[in-house]
C-alpha cells in the first residue's frame, strides 16, 4: 500500500511539471463525463417533475381520446387523423352505461387547435391560451387548485353563462397585481367574465405556463360552435381501473361502430401508460447522451495514450535506471498504469464539477426542474474515467516495461 502511495505521488509530481499538456491530454475525458454528470441531472430531474406531472391528475384516472396522447402530429398515421372526433354523447354513455365509471368530464378542445390565439384584458395580452370546456365536477379532477373566487357551478353551466376560471400565468400576464375577479376579459375573440383564478398545478412540466383558461362546457359550445374535439377524463370507482377501461372500450367500439375484426378508432391512457411512453423517449435521449459523451472520452484517451507515449520517450534513462537497480517489468507496468489513471481519474473529477455546475446552473434557469446529479452518473463517470487510464495506459506501460535497460541507459 505504502508503494501505491509513493507511485501516485510521483505520478502527481510528474503532472504538476507538465500542467498545461496535462490538462489538454484529458481534455476530453472532462468533456465526456461532464456530459454524462450534467445531462444525467438533467434527465433525472426532467423525469421527476414529468412524472409527478402526469400523475398528479391520478393514478386512477383515465384519458380518452381519438389518438394516443403525446405521440406527435408527424407520428400519427393518416387513419389516425381521419378518425372522428370523440363526442359528448360518448362521454354521457360511459357515465350511464359504465359501472365501475365514477364520473366522466368532458373536455371540449377550441377549433383550429394550434392556431395562434389570444386573451386581453384592456392593453394587455397574452399569447395562445389554453381555451377549453368542461363540467362543475373538473373541479374535483386533482389538476383544480383555485387561488382567488370560484369554480363555475352546473347551473352556469346549463344556462351556458360567459364566465371562465384563468390560469397562473394568464392572471399574472392580464391583470398583475390586480384583482381579476369580476372583470371581462376578450378571449379568442368572445368576452368572459373572470370568477376565480387558479394556482400552477404543484407537479407542472419545467418550463411550462398555466395557460388555462376553463369555461362551462356549453358556453365553450355557444362561443365555439365549430368545436368538435373532445378528451374525456374518467374518474373510474376505487381500485377499478382496468374494470372501467374494458367497460369504455366496449361502449365506445359499439358508439363508434367499429367491426369485431377491426382495432380501436380510439385511445384510452392512464397515469402510469403516459409514464412509460415519456420514459421509452427519454431513453433514447440517454443513448445519444451515451453515444456523445463516448466520442469525447475516446478522444480523450487516445490523447492520454499519446502523452504517455511521448512520457516513455523522455523518461527512457529514468526507466534504464530503475531496471538496473532491481525494478521488476511489473513495477514499470504498475507506474505508468498508475501515472495514466491518475491522469484520467482527475480528468473524470474536473468533469463530475463541470457536470454538477450545469446541473445548478439548469436549476437556476428552471425553477421548477429539480435537477439533481444521481448516483449512477457520479459511479459511471468515476468508472469510465478510470477505465480510460486502464485501457489505453496499457500499450505506453507494456512498452516501457520491454525496454532493455542497457539500451535505456545509453539513450540521450
Amino acid at each position: 500500500m505504502r508503494l501505491l502511495f509513493e507511485v501516485i505521488r510521483l505520478a502527481l509530481l510528474t503532472l504538476r511539471e507538465n500542467k498545461v499538456r496535462a490538462f489538454l491530454t484529458v481534455l476530453g475525458v472532462i468533456i465526456g463525463t461532464s456530459t454524462i454528470i450534467g445531462v444525467g441531472s438533467i434527465l433525472a430531474g426532467l423525469d421527476g417533475a414529468v412524472t409527478g406531472a402526469i400523475r398528479s391528475m391520478g393514478t386512477n384516472t383515465a384519458i380518452v381520446f381519438k389518438m394516443q396522447l403525446g405521440a406527435g402530429f408527424n407520428g400519427r398515421t393518416p387513419e389516425e387523423r381521419q378518425r372522428k372526433p370523440i363526442t359528448y354523447e360518448n362521454a354521457v354513455d360511459i357515465q350511464n352505461r359504465c359501472p365501475s365509471v365514477d364520473h366522466v368530464s368532458p373536455y371540449l378542445l377550441p377549433p383550429n387547435l394550434g392556431s395562434i390565439t389570444q386573451a386581453r384584458y384592456k392593453g394587455n395580452d397574452y399569447t395562445n391560451p389554453q381555451i377549453v370546456g368542461t363540467d362543475a365536477d373538473y373541479s374535483n379532477s386533482g389538476q383544480v387548485d383555485l387561488r382567488a373566487g370560484r369554480f363555475f357551478t352546473e347551473n352556469e353551466d346549463e344556462h351556458r353563462l360567459s364566465v371562465a376560471v384563468i390560469g397562473f400565468d394568464v392572471n399574472n400576464a392580464l391583470f398583475g397585481e390586480e384583482n381579476a375577479i369580476g372583470k371581462t376579459i376578450n378571449a379568442a375573440g368572445e368576452e368572459v367574465e373572470v370568477i376565480g383564478v387558479m394556482n400552477r398545478p404543484s407537479a407542472s412540466i419545467p418550463g411550462q405556463d398555466d395557460n388555462r383558461i376553463l369555461l362551462p362546457y356549453w358556453t365553450m359550445h355557444k362561443l365555439f360552435p365549430n368545436a368538435q374535439e373532445n378528451l374525456l377524463i374518467v374518474q373510474p370507482k376505487e381500485g377499478k381501473l382496468a374494470a372501467a377501461i374494458d367497460e369504455m372500450r366496449v361502449v365506445l367500439r359499439q358508439d363508434r361502430h367499429v367491426p369485431f375484426n377491426k382495432p380501436d378508432n380510439f385511445f384510452i391512457s392512464t397515469a402510469d401508460q403516459m409514464v412509460e411512453q415519456f420514459r421509452s423517449l427519454t431513453s433514447v435521449v440517454a443513448l445519444v447522451m451515451v453515444v456523445l459523451s463516448s466520442i469525447g472520452l475516446l478522444v480523450g484517451g487516445i490523447g492520454v495514450m499519446n502523452i504517455m507515449l511521448v512520457s516513455v520517450t523522455e523518461r527512457t534513462r529514468e526507466i534504464g535506471v530503475r531496471k538496473a537497480i532491481g525494478a521488476r517489468r511489473s513495477d514499470i507496468v504498475m507506474q505508468f498504469l498508475i501515472e495514466a489513471v491518475t491522469l484520467t481519474g482527475l480528468g473524470g473529477i474536473a468533469g463530475m464539477m463541470l457536470g454538477w455546475l450545469v446541473s445548478r446552473i439548469s436549476r437556476i434557469a428552471f425553477p421548477t426542474l429539480p435537477t439533481e446529479v444521481p448516483l449512477w452518473a457520479v459511479g459511471l463517470g468515476i468508472a469510465v474515467s478510470v477505465g480510460i487510464g486502464l485501457f489505453f495506459g496499457i500499450w505506453p506501460a507494456s512498452k516501457a516495461a520491454r525496454l532493455d535497460p542497457v539500451e535505456a541507459l545509453r539513450y540521450e
